[in-house]
């Protein structure tokens, strides 16, 4: 019997996110046609032996989460419940908080994925790995180069063994091209050592409070708890991979996981990509296109486009590496690149929007990474462009690199610029 955890966070995290995340939670956002969780949960149902799958986080679990939840167990067949946090207590503190709902039935093993990952998530060679080598902990790595390296946490493993010999959460010097991926597989003893560092921030807080209890101690950060503490004492060992792997920390990186996803269609789902026929539009590359989607046969879609429920798109629109969401109407020869259309926009006809290409691709050394800030020198850095809900782009008119916060109507062109 096997379980999985999805790590969600909480609206306290995601602020990179946003605007996207003003109107849906980070872990629903659409990516390459479905939410961004769902990727996670169709990995986990397809191991054999899957009994549960939850959901830990601080999100209050609002209609868009419950109408989630209720759709994925009805699509799935398996019991999805989500299991709210009274406070953000870090990657680790819900793992422990909810240790009880984890091990009820007696698991052989658990499963936890962190939400905002994009990845071909290999669990089945995971679950074969550990059954070959029973430790507490397995984790899942990827390479990358060594400028990106320090974007992320960062494992020294021994190659005959892989065992994590050292570990060290984005360090500030070159300590190994192997990085954590946030897809891991523990054993029920995982949870002892959470409990050891529970109990030592309880008696560490007791020292400076004799009032009682500190709140604070449920929070546990699994990379410097315990990863970075464990490492080179026999507990913890990686699994390579060298499948698709990128994280989603901003709408930059999204639009580079729908890329990767659409790519990932061509064996999981063909039937989600949108094939080249007779009266339809014209497809280049991997499109995706709702079935409720309205697009004109002079329109022009793809590589990576993918187009949300009730979006209308007119004729002579030329859409690339963009995702436009429910309800957004683009006008007759709009042309639309590398941005993020949000519900319900609307842009007019013969406009023009367009981004910067920003693939936080960590073997890339010149790629723009999600940790790094929007603004230099008081500047926005040029990245991809994202019109926020319910946006109005006039007719002729150019808008570069910016960020369009919700309820705008323009009435004129803007270049690298955040419209309040």
């Amino acid at each position: 019997m096997l379980k999985a955890v999805i790590l969600i966070g909480g609206p306290q995290k995601g602020t990179r996110f946003r605007p996207l995340s003003f109107e849906v939670p980070k872990p629903l956002f659409p990516v390459a046609g479905v939410p961004m969780i769902q990727h996670h949960i169709e990995a986990c149902a397809q191991v054999s032996g899957m009994q549960e799958i939850l959901l830990i986080g601080f999100y209050q679990p609002d209609e868009p989460l419950i109408r989630f939840l209720e759709s994925a167990q009805q699509e799935f067949h398996l019991p999805i419940r989500y299991l709210q946090e009274f406070a953000p207590l870090g990657t680790g503190g819900g793992l422990y908080h909810f240790r009880d709902q984890i091990l009820a039935g007696g698991p052989e093993a658990f499963f936890v994925l962190n939400a905002d990952v994009c990845s071909d998530f290999p669990l089945g060679a995971m679950l074969a790995a550990h059954r070959r080598q029973p430790r507490p902990f397995l984790l899942l790595g990827t390479t990358a180069n060594r400028t990106q390296s320090l974007n992320y946490g960062c494992i020294v493993e021994n190659p005959q063994t892989h065992e994590v010999l050292h570990y060290v959460e984005k360090p500030s010097t070159f300590v190994s091209d192997i990085i954590n991926c946030g897809i891991y597989l523990f054993s029920p003893e995982a949870l002892k050592p959470l409990r050891d560092v529970f109990q030592r921030n309880q008696q560490e807080r007791q020292l400076e409070d004799t009032n009682g209890l500190w709140p604070g101690a449920g929070t546990i950060r699994l990379e410097q708890d315990v990863f970075s503490a464990l490492a080179g004492q026999g507990q913890i060992y990686v699994h390579l991979t060298d499948g698709i792997w990128s994280q989603i920390k901003s709408a930059g990186s999204a639009l580079y996981a729908s890329r990767l996803y659409l790519s990932q269609y061509q064996v999981t789902h063909p039937e989600r990509l949108t094939r080249p026929a007779s009266g339809g539009p014209r497809i280049r590359g991997n499109v995706y296109i709702h079935p409720t989607a309205k697009v004109a046969p002079t329109a022009v879609l793809g590589p990576n486009v993918s187009i949300g429920e009730g979006v209308t798109v007119g004729e002579g629109v030329r859409l690339r590496e963009t995702i436009v969401l429910h309800g957004a109407t683009l006008q007759e020869h709009t042309c639309v690149l590398h941005s993020i259309v949000g519900w319900g926009s609307t842009v007019g006809r013969w406009a023009r929007v367009e981004g910067t290409p920003n693939d936080p691709n960590p073997n890339d050394p010149r790629a723009h990474m999600d940790s790094e800030s929007l603004f230099k020198d008081g500047k926005l850095l040029p990245a991809i462009t994202i019109l926020g809900c319910r946006v109005r782009i006039p007719a002729e008119v150019l808008i570069l690199n910016s960020i369009v916060l919700p309820h705008k109507e323009l009435s004129r062109s803007f270049t690298n610029q955040i419209i309040l």
